[in-house]
This record gives C-alpha cells, structure tokens and sequence, in this order.
C-alpha cells in the first residue's frame, strides 16, 4: 500500500504524490461514503490517500496508474453546492491550515460584509484566516486611516492581518513567512491582485485561473477542478477555480453567531439562552454593540446573514 496527497482532480481521474514526490494518476476503487456529507466527489485537493499501482498495457501513455483505496481522516474542508444536483456537496479542498483573504480599500472595492460573511464560512470549517490588505501604495491618508482602523478591528477580534504593496514589495517576506509550511487557499475579489502577489512569492507558478476564480460576476461556475501548489519555500497553494468564496451549506439563523467570534463569546452574556440579539431584552451582544466592544460593521453584517433574502448569504 502507498500513500501520498492528492495534488490535482480531474473529475476521475487524481493526481497523487508520495513522500518521495513522485506523482501518479489514480482514480477510485468503488464507491467511497464520507459519513454526514452527502457528495459527488469522494476524494478532494488535500486529501491524504492509500492507493495501489496496477501496471497498464504499453500502448497507453501512463506505465503505471494507482487505485485509491482508502482516504485518510479529514481535520476539515469546503464545499460547495454540486451545480447539477443542489442538495449535495462539492468538496473543493481538504485539510487546509490556512484560508488567505485578499482585500482592498479601492481597486477595486472589498466591502466589510464580504470579509465577514467570508470569516464566518472560515469558522464554520475551522480554518484560521489571514486578511492580506494589498495595494498599500495607492490609497489616500483617509483611506489609509480606513485600512488601519479595519485591521486594527480584525485583530482584536483575534485574526492576523496583514499590510502589502506588491508595487512596494511591501510585506512580501512577511507573506511568505506566513505560509510556509501550510496549506493555504487564497481568495479575494478579482483585481484585487491575488495573482500578483502569488507570482512574488512563488515566481514562475503562473496560475493562470486563479483571476477567473474570482471574477465571476454571475455566481455560475466554469469548472470544478482544483489543483495544490507547492512553494519553494515550503507549503501550498491551492487553486479552487469556480468560488468567490467558501460555501456554507443550510446554514441555521441560530448558528450563524457562532461563527462571529466576538459575537459569540458576549452572547454568553445574555439573558436568554436563545437570544437572536435583534430584540431581545437582556441582550449582552446589542450592549456591547453600543459600548463599541463590537464593532458596529460586524454587528451589520451578523444581521444581513439573518436575512431571509439569497442577497445576505455567503457567495456560492
């Protein structure tokens, strides 16, 4: 039996790479059931897999293709709805130590209801985030002042944040400092220069679907493949063409809380254990709103993820 890590899917076909970084394209033996997902693809980017090599006739270009047999305990992973069957799960990644956020004061846009629907995603699969605040060059003193304020914001509620300038080779050590030796998955709107940054850390890695991931204006989905990186400097990237951010599935009003960190640490607080914080008398959360221990644009973003309309949920 070998082993190795799942670098690339293709639908059926996954390729696999040992300890020794040898690389083998395997596909599925039977049918695999992760308990408690109901899923159209078993095996994901970040998978730790067993597989067996079966020798092919020569005629086909592959000497040796592998079968998986077993998938190894998943610390975690995301997904998104399948695009033909909207009661299942796509699993884009696995076992990933770090989701990468890319935003920007201007150039374009990255709204606080973006990165806090996105966090609370992030804590809903227990992935730690970075918020990279790129083009720290182009923005004037008050949007400056924004930018500082927003990560000052950030890090009191307890998540790194970082200031780059990929014109300045601002904070580009710092970067990669911060993903060496993980798993990292990097997301943001387009334009706000994922790429860029990407081809400083890493040069010659190129990834060419890495805008198109994130440029879709539609919400539509032109693949489903993803693919692992490695850094020269130790750890990954992976690419997961098709989402602007992660997906959270049938996500209940009374869970969202919980994934609002400081939201839910006052909630404790409150005088009803079911409290939605909206109307409630008692309610620590509101009280700590109006004490600024909360910031008023995460409390805002908390109430627009109650809403019942499809325009307050987190990006497919």
């Amino acid at each position: 039996m070998n082993e190795g890590l799942v670098i690339k899917s293709t639908g059926s076909w996954y390729t696999v790479e040992d300890e020794n970084g040898n690389t083998y394209e395997c596909k599925i033996k039977g049918k695999f059931r992760i308990e408690g997902i109901r899923n159209t693809n078993p095996v994901a980017v970040g998978d730790r897999v067993g597989f067996t090599l079966q020798n092919v006739s020569a005629d086909q270009n592959i000497a040796q293709v592998g079968l998986i047999t077993t998938i190894h305990e998943r610390k975690n992973y995301i997904i998104r709805r399948s695009i033909n069957l909207s009661k299942q799960a796509h699993i884009i990644a696995a076992n990933i130590d770090q989701a990468v956020l890319v935003v920007t004061m201007q150039y374009p846009v990255t709204t606080t209801t973006f990165i806090d629907r996105y966090l609370a995603s992030a804590e809903a699969y227990r992935i730690p985030v970075m918020i990279v605040f790129n083009k720290a060059d182009r923005y004037n003193e008050n949007e400056t002042e924004e930018m500082d304020l927003l990560m000052q914001i950030y890090r009191n509620i307890g998540y790194k944040c970082l200031k780059t300038s990929a014109k300045e080779g601002t904070g580009i050590d710092a970067l990669k400092e911060a993903l060496k030796d993980k798993t990292n998955v990097i997301n943001g709107h387009s334009g706000v220069g994922k790429s860029t940054l990407i081809n400083l850390i890493q040069p010659g890695l190129n990834l060419k679907t890495m805008e198109v991931s994130n440029s879709h204006k539609t919400g539509k989905h032109t693949t489903t493949h993803s693919q692992l990186f490695k850094l020269d400097f130790g750890g990954y990237i992976i690419d997961t063409p098709g989402i602007k951010a992660f997906g959270v599935l049938e996500m209940e009003p009374w869970e969202i809380s919980h994934y609002f960190v400081e939201i839910f640490k006052f909630s404790e607080h409150c005088q009803y254990n079911n409290c939605s914080h909206t109307h409630e008398p008692g309610c620590a959360v509101k009280e700590a709103v109006e004490n600024y221990q909360i910031a008023p644009s995460r409390f805002r973003s908390y109430l627009g993820l109650l809403e019942k309309d499809d325009k307050h949920r987190p990006a497919f």
